[in-house]
């Protein structure tokens, strides 16, 4: 069965390759990376892989095991005034993950891999295909779209170049190259199946190409690559309802990574710009309400007040249908369009109102929304939390004072310490705070136990984190 299964996946290569050669020869003879043939005169992709697969490698994290309790279980004062006995000093004990990354730049020693892969890692250890170990540093890490970066001091490394995933069709080849399952560096081929997928994490921002070449657990972080040896995208997700490969697997574009790799090396973090615009999808029902010809886009619902939709003249009812000529496929593309660009990014929008087509400009501004990431040591404890300012469609907008936890990352540091997306954070240590920047500033000065003042729902709520 083993024999049948190899043959079988050694002549999908061949057919794979020897069908590109037979259609489209003048492409082969003057691609940067010919294909080849071997000794026998059979297709391989040997000689191409010889050349990349060195850039891909394996990523092992070592991290604390954390048990859920109560946070107060770990206040000394709470086990001294209920007469508990001492917290245990032996130490926790270490949990390995595994995983995938590409080296993106061999002169800086950069390293693209997967956010869940390095997530709450205390030591990340990157081992290239010589076998060879370096200790990585993080450089920053953004769960919005699940990119992290990586550096390593090593000399003799290899690099991908990166791809312009945008030319990329459905139907297009493509290789994975990983490490599932840690039984080491695997490669596997299958073509494009679709592009733009979202909705695996509705609170990231998702542009996924989706692909039929096998990726299993392990390949998170690994690269997907065109047959002419360029990085096209990072490997990060799987369907998998029986646990394994189903032929559904998916990876960041490399376009995306590219745009937050740039931010992440200059500020360590993604610094998000805000348009200010509630949106939906243009369906066809909604097309004939408004009385137009359905298509593509997203619908602008409400635009809020001082914001730069407002400045850039954006109406509810307005269908935006392209940015900065790209087009919007809908809601969900607009927000990871708009999540891809920096604070104070200029923007042309391509709007259809009343049946006329408006270009309007736009100039993105902060939107007190920041993700609060291991690294920066005023947010240390409340890592994985999103958090952002009130605003006026807020129900306790006027009426309260405080930061609202916009969205939290499952089994996060700051999800362990109690705290739920919704709520709204009013005081440090029983000092009112109004704004991001007050919590930046209260956070900083705290070197002890830090409790939450939190209002949740109609309730107020007291949290110690850890």
């Amino acid at each position: 069965m083993t024999t049948l299964v190899s043959r079988l996946g050694y002549t999908l290569v061949a057919l794979c390759v020897f069908s590109l050669t037979f259609a489209a020869p003048a492409a082969s003879q003057t691609a940067d990376h010919p294909l080849f043939r071997n000794d026998n005169g059979l297709p391989t992709l040997a000689p191409l892989l010889a050349e990349v697969t060195p850039a891909v490698v394996n990523i092992s994290v070592e991290s604390r095991q954390t048990a859920e309790m109560n946070p107060l279980f770990n206040d000394p004062f709470f086990r001294r005034f209920f007469d508990m006995p001492p917290m245990p000093q032996t130490p926790m004990p270490r949990q390995m993950s595994a995983g995938s990354g590409v080296i993106v730049d061999a002169n800086k020693g950069y390293v693209l891999t997967n956010h869940h892969v390095i997530e709450n890692g205390d030591r990340i250890v990157v081992t290239l295909k010589d076998r060879r170990q370096f200790d990585a540093e993080l450089i920053g890490s953004d769960p919005g779209t699940d990119i992290a970066l990586l550096r390593i001091k090593a000399r003799d490394i290899s690099a991908l170049e990166l791809g312009d995933s945008d030319q990329l069709l459905v139907g297009d080849y493509v290789l994975a190259i990983g490490n599932p399952f840690g039984l080491g560096q695997t490669v596997t081929s299958g073509i494009v199946s679709a592009l733009g997928r979202s909705g695996i994490n509705v609170d990231g921002y998702e542009d996924f190409i989706q692909t039929d070449a096998s990726i299993n657990p392990g390949n998170s972080g690994g690269a997907l690559i065109t047959l002419d040896g360029r990085l096209i995208g990072i490997n990060t997700a799987i369907i998998a309802p029986s646990g394994g490969n189903v032929g559904i697997g998916f990876s960041v574009p490399s376009n995306m990574a590219q745009a937050v790799m740039d931010q992440l090396i200059e500020f360590g973090e993604v610094r998000r710009g805000r348009l200010g615009v509630m949106i939906q999808d243009f369906t066809p029902d909604l097309a004939d309400a408004l009385g137009v010809k359905a298509g593509d886009g997203a619908v602008v619902t409400q635009v809020e007040p001082d914001s730069a939709a407002e400045e850039a003249g954006l109406e509810p009812g307005d269908l935006i249908v392209a940015v900065d000529g790209r087009p919007v496929a809908g809601s969900a593309d607009l927000r990871s369009q708009i999540g891809l660009k920096r604070i104070g990014s200029k923007v042309k929008l391509q709007v259809k109102r009343d049946g006329k087509e408006l270009t309007l400009k736009a100039t993105l501004r902060e939107g007190g929304l920041i993700a609060a990431r291991t690294g920066e040591r005023a947010f240390d404890r409340l890592s994985g939390a999103e958090l952002r300012d009130l605003q006026p469609a807020d129900p306790y907008y006027g009426t309260l004072s405080g930061v609202v936890v916009a969205r939290l990352d499952p089994g996060s540091r700051a999800a362990r310490s109690g705290l739920e997306a919704g709520d709204i954070i009013l005081a440090v240590n029983r000092v009112p705070i109004s704004s991001v920047a007050d919590l930046r500033q209260q956070l900083a000065g705290v070197d002890g136990a830090l409790a939450l003042t939190v209002q949740r729902g109609s309730a107020r709520l007291f949290l110690v984190m850890r």
